[in-house]
């Protein structure tokens, strides 16, 4: 096992994706039901991979906590009413709809009228994980959550005639993972967002990697009404030409990037955290308060070529706090507050920004395709040049960083300085998600430990059978990476399914979930 130089950090996308089980609870559990779903299928057939039903709903009424509905890929172009994903799952059982290892499935929903009440799916279920779907047409949202505890990853939501993707009635701690909502466009064009938690949304949501462009209102909306001392949190999210229309036209929408917050009367708290976002080229602001009265903390955000790109400068309620820090904009930041909290943004003494500190200032790249594991694509525009005074320069907020100190502005660079430093000593034992996820041959997996000590690690399959015992090393604190090759004990392929990583560290022992595709 190979130890992370100073240089390679753990990233925060591992720690959004940590699945921590009992090894007792997921060994109990033994393989569960596999549903499928094909554009040719029939809901008179059994459900089975070899003959498939035709709708989503009949897979639902089948399904109980711990099934996984596979949708085969191609078109359901036949979508007139809305799907309803209501059934419950449980924390150690969840509840699966996914795309078909390979295949993209596309739920189209033009036939659908225009109509408040017509969402593509309604999810009022709790504890989903839907993955790999595209989700067009909606007379109103693509999706529309108001069930908790749900993860929705790698899926799109596209020229929809409301927000593509809604929280709202209540939805609380639900995880929006690398997603994409785009060209979604109301009657009004005053509604559509890419994502919004807003209104009678509840608490604890967070959004990771997701990208929104061209929505004919804002790329992401907090707006109230009537929630107050709500708290969602934004990491890594690309918010940009939001206010435009997919033509490249000009909406009459607000066309804003982020818009943290809000209500009608100007009295609601949204506490909202952003960690390396970026908004650029939004027709009217970057980072909107919108009347917000709640805290607002922006940590590694880059703001460029929008109307205007920081936009916060109402008073907010007793104990509340703006804080930027290591926040960066090519071009005039815009407009603070005088009560806001400040440290190493780039238009603070003694930085002097211009397109020379960026590699480029080009976008090109920033609306292709994914990776296969549903992160964002790699692109040069808006990282830091080499030589450039952004990097280095920061103040130690929590998010890792390379070098002696973080970077400015959304992106970290990983130029090597020459400089030797001490990584951390980690504050507890954590084991990361694995990535690639899913995986074939190779996936890696990262631990920390905070004290010497052994760690040891086993694969077991769903039956809660070992078939690979990873050997026991004694390590000293610090941050470690494993590999699985996807081969037993005795150094056989195992077959293609879900496996769990047990990683152990003294008394305390964490799982993580696997899929190996062959």
């Amino acid at each position: 096992m190979a130890r992370h130089s100073s240089r390679s950090p753990v990233t925060a996308s591992l720690r959004l994706l940590v699945h921590t089980f009992s090894i007792a609870a997921f060994a109990a559990c033994g393989a569960r039901a596999q549903i499928y779903v094909a554009p040719e299928g029939n809901d008179l057939n059994p459900g089975t991979f070899e003959a498939p039903f035709g709708t989503i709903t009949k897979a639902h009424s089948v399904a109980v906590a711990g099934d996984t509905i596979i949708l085969r890929g191609g078109t359901y172009d036949s979508l007139t009413s809305t799907i309803t994903l209501s059934r419950l799952g449980t924390p150690v059982s969840r509840l699966y709809l996914m795309g078909y290892v390979g295949e993209r499935p596309l739920l189209d929903f033009s036939l659908m009228a225009v109509s408040s009440s017509n969402r593509g799916i309604r999810l009022s279920g709790n504890y989903w994980y839907i993955r790999g779907l595209d989700i067009k047409g909606a007379g109103d949202n693509g999706m529309h959550v108001s069930g908790s505890h749900n993860t929705i990853e790698h899926c799109s939501f596209f020229e929809n005639h409301d927000t593509g993707l809604q929280l709202s009635n209540g939805a609380a701690d639900n995880q929006i993972i690398n997603c994409d909502s785009y060209h979604n466009e109301d009657p009004s064009q005053g509604n559509a967002d890419g994502f919004a938690a807003k209104l009678d949304v509840g608490t604890g949501n967070s959004f990771f990697g997701c990208r929104a462009w061209e929505n004919s209102d804002d790329g992401y909306d907090g707006y109230l009404r009537p929630s107050n001392d709500i708290v969602t949190t934004l990491e890594q999210c690309w918010i940009f030409r939001n206010g435009y229309l997919k033509d490249g036209s000009a909406s009459s929408g607000n066309g804003n990037g982020f818009k943290m917050g809000g209500s009608d009367d100007r009295t609601l708290r949204h506490h909202v955290t952003l960690r390396n976002c970026l908004a650029f080229d939004n027709r009217v602001k970057g980072f909107d308060q919108n009347n917000n009265r709640g805290s607002m903390t922006l940590y590694n955000c880059t703001g460029y070529r929008n109307g205007t790109n920081y936009a916060i400068t109402g008073a907010l309620d007793p104990g509340q706090t703006l804080t930027l820090v290591n926040c960066a904009a090519l071009g005039s930041y815009g407009s603070l507050g005088s009560f806001a909290v400040q440290q190493t943004n780039s238009w603070l003494p003694p930085f002097d920004v211009t397109a020379a500190d960026f590699e480029s200032i080009d976008t090109a790249g920033v609306r292709g395709p994914r990776k296969l594991d549903g992160s964002l694509p790699d692109v040069a525009f808006l990282h830091l040049a080499q030589g450039s005074d952004l990097i280095d320069a920061g103040t130690d907020v929590g998010i890792p960083y390379n070098g002696p100190a973080p970077d400015l502005g959304a992106f970290e660079t990983d130029e090597v300085t020459g400089l030797s430093v001490e990584p951390p000593v980690p504050a507890t034992f954590e084991v990361f998600q694995n990535y690639p996820n899913p995986f074939n041959p190779t996936t890696t997996f990262v631990y920390q430990i905070p004290e010497p000590g052994v760690v040891t690690v086993q694969i077991v399959d769903l039956t809660g059978r070992t078939v690979r015992r990873m050997a026991a090393d004694h390590s000293e604190p610090g941050s470690y990476q494993i590999q699985w090759g996807g081969v037993s004990d005795g150094g056989t392929p195992v077959a293609s399914g879900i496996y769990y990583a047990a990683v152990r560290f003294g008394l305390q022992r964490t799982v993580v979930k696997l899929q190996l595709v062959r």
